[in-house]
Order: structure tokens, then C-alpha cells, then sequence
């Protein structure tokens, strides 16, 4: 049971950890419309959005590396040690294999905290970036979804039938950037 939860809690594209080859196969069965950003592997449209893309960002007075980072480490906040040895990791697909290592206990709120501390460090991410945060209110009113058959609740499970929180997540932090962000002339 414990392996489940881990499983069905971990922002973890096995894919983006282990190879390049899958963005071609993830591309092939996607229906392209006008009214969706689909994003997942390195090699495709809006990397930006994934958790691995390297943007480095500040929060309470420490760096991540990756929001990938920030978001595993703080599955360990009653370890301080566990927490510094994931945000220290050399890769986010370190980080998230760390994350899912349960040799160190899951903090007993996570199930409550996990899409407030998700959100936290992509309000940072693109907040701290102009440059990724130019590219996520260039999306407009765009429904944006993370497309993997690996992920059914960050992403849209690779059908649709996933809940695709991370991409709810992006498109409530746009709306909220959008509604804060001055016109440009």
C-alpha cells in the first residue's frame, strides 16, 4: 500500500529520468488543437512547464535547482538531513528518485500539503524567471496539459482521463500573473 501512495504521489516522468527516446512516441498520439498547450519531454514544445527544466529559483532563503527539487525535498521537512540531500542532487531525476526512496519517511501531511507546495514552487519558478514567465501568459487563455501515460495525477495520464494537476496548476498561476502583470506598450 505504501508503494502505491508513493507511486501515485511522486511528480515522476520515468521517462524524462531515463532517456530522450520517448518524446518522439509521446508526440506521435497527440490530437493538436488550437485550445490546448501540450508539453512533457525535453525535445518538445514548452519544456518550460516540466519540473525538470533547469530554473534555479529562491525560496525562504534557499536555492532548488529545479522546482522538481524544491517539490521532493519537501516530502522530507521533518528530516532536515533527507531534506538537503534531495535539494542538493545532481539531477531532478536524482532528486525524484530520492523523493520516492521511503528508507526516510513521507511527511504524515503530504496528501494535504502536495498541491499547495507544487503551486509554491511554480509561482517562484516563473516569477523569477521574466523570460519563462513571458512564455506562460504568451499561452493566453490555452487549457495547458501535461501529456504522459506515466503520470494520472500531475499529468493527463496519456488519454485524457488523468487529472493533469500540474497543468491546472500553470493555468491558475497564468491567470493569477495575467491579472498582476502590467500591460506591455
Amino acid at each position: 500500500m505504501e508503494s502505491e501512495i508513493a507511486q501515485s504521489t511522486d511528480h515522476i516522468d520515468e521517462q524524462e529520468v531515463d532517456s530522450d527516446s520517448s518524446d518522439e512516441e509521446v508526440s506521435k498520439d497527440l490530437k493538436l488543437d488550437g485550445d490546448t498547450v501540450y508539453f512533457y519531454g525535453r525535445k518538445l514544445p514548452y519544456y518550460e512547464f516540466s519540473n525538470f527544466y533547469p530554473a534555479s529559483f529562491v525560496i525562504d532563503g534557499k536555492e532548488y535547482k529545479t522546482s522538481e527539487h524544491y517539490f521532493q525535498s519537501m516530502k522530507f521537512i521533518d528530516d532536515e538531513t533527507a531534506m538537503e540531500k534531495v535539494r542538493n542532487a545532481k539531477s531532478p531525476g536524482q532528486a525524484a528518485k530520492m523523493g520516492r526512496d521511503r528508507s526516510n519517511p513521507l511527511r504524515s501531511d503530504w496528501e494535504e500539503v502536495k498541491d499547495g507546495l507544487m503551486y509554491d514552487a511554480l509561482k517562484a519558478k516563473f516569477s523569477q524567471h521574466e523570460d519563462l514567465k513571458a512564455v506562460l501568459l504568451g499561452t493566453g487563455t490555452k487549457l495547458i496539459v501535461e501529456h504522459t501515460k506515466n503520470d494520472h495525477y500531475w499529468g493527463d495520464g496519456g488519454d485524457g482521463g488523468g487529472q493533469n494537476m500540474l497543468g491546472r496548476l500553470l493555468v491558475k498561476l497564468r491567470d493569477e500573473l495575467a491579472a498582476t502583470s502590467e500591460p506591455t506598450p
